[in-house]
């Protein structure tokens, strides 16, 4: 079964959690900061977004479209605003 974006970052945040504890004890091989670490996961987030997003509207169409320029703009309305 295929991980989601918000299920990969959980297991990535335990090790990085486990990282910077390493590295508080040993003071070797400083971890990424936590904007270094999160970002590539709020990519993923968004793409799932968007292609799920994309995907329900070709679905309501009932025909099959490119439908990511829609996905994204919905994505930036949702929750860029946030």
């Amino acid at each position: 079964m295929k991980q989601t974006a918000v299920e990969k970052l959980g297991i990535a945040f335990r090790q990085w959690q486990t990282d910077w504890d390493n590295f508080d004890k040993t003071g070797k091989n400083k971890p990424k900061s936590f904007d270094e670490f999160i970002v590539p996961f709020l990519e993923m987030e968004k793409e799932q977004i968007i292609h799920a997003y994309g995907q329900g509207v070709a679905d309501e169409a009932g025909e099959i479209v490119d439908a990511t320029k829609d996905a994204e703009q919905y994505y930036n309305q949702k929750y860029k605003s946030k």
